[in-house]
């Protein structure tokens, strides 16, 4: 109805997912995408991770860890995402960028009823987080999460996607909002440093693939997972899977041992 494309509305997407399934999306989260351009006739690929931290080191987590933390800033890199959607904008979006950022700002303001499946996820990492002042004071609700159904509202993060927005990112790696990010990490045991996020740059990449049964399956190459599918592939391959029946107890067997060999090479070899 305003005119944009499927780039526009997958960017539109992803950035009120952030308010409304905030449990599995974040502003400061990563991106991945793969494009197909009919124009070029050409499949873009699209790493919009961040990197680690430029102070982190090896020797810090092997005398510090036994094996990779999953909270706290240890835990924590340069949030790419929001580079992902500027450079998927750019590139290949209709709309002015502010645009995309409507309908996220207005639930945030406005407010959104809560889904049962965000409400459980909410729910269960409640007790994960805890310990971190900055969780309760933004994602809890008088101390608890919110029910199936409530409506709530993100009034900070309405604000921070308008600075987003109405400055192409430039606060959130060059401005304003990068220097509270680097300023709060480094004064909470963060190593996030304002060089860290001006040195982010999302990247395009060239796509991997395998053919597999007549289909060329294409992904991000590492740092992404998506490696693992093409093992996965790769290995089912070789066992002429078509023979049993989509559904049987063979078939999946199958299909499980493939991924457990995949994901198996991914965490020993690649990441």
């Amino acid at each position: 109805r305003k005119g944009g494309n499927a780039a526009d509305a997958a960017i539109a997407v992803a950035i009120t997912l952030t308010v409304v399934e905030c449990t599995n999306n974040g502003i400061g989260g990563d991106a991945f995408a793969i494009i197909w351009d009919n124009k070029s006739e050409k499949l873009y690929a699209l790493n919009a991770s961040g990197k680690s931290p430029k102070s982190w080191n090896f020797e810090y987590f092997i005398k510090k860890y036994k094996k990779m933390p999953f909270t706290g800033w240890d835990s924590v890199t340069v949030p790419g995402a929001v580079s992902g959607w500027f450079e998927l904008s750019g590139r290949f979006g209709r709309l002015p960028f502010e645009t995309l950022f409507q309908p996220a700002i207005k639930y945030a303001k406005k407010g959104f009823h809560v889904s049962p499946i965000t409400a459980k996820l909410w729910k269960r990492v409640i007790g994960k987080y805890k310990e971190f002042p900055d969780f309760r004071n933004n994602f809890t609700f008088q101390g608890r999460a919110p029910e199936v159904g409530e409506k709530i509202c993100f009034i900070d993060q309405a604000n921070t996607l308008s600075e987003i927005a109405r400055t192409k990112t430039h606060s959130f790696y060059r401005g304003r909002l990068a220097d509270k990010i680097a300023n709060h990490a480094q004064s909470t045991g963060g190593f996030i440093s304002k060089e860290d996020l001006l040195n982010h740059q999302a990247e395009w990449v060239e796509p991997i693939s395998i053919h597999y049964k007549g289909f060329d399956i294409h992904e991000i190459p590492p740092n992404s997972q998506g490696i693992a599918v093409l093992i996965m592939l790769g290995i089912l391959s070789h066992l002429n899977i078509e023979k049993y029946l989509l559904d049987s107890a063979d078939s999946i067997h199958l299909q499980i041992e493939a991924m457990k060999l995949a994901f198996a090479d991914l965490y020993q070899y690649i990441s």
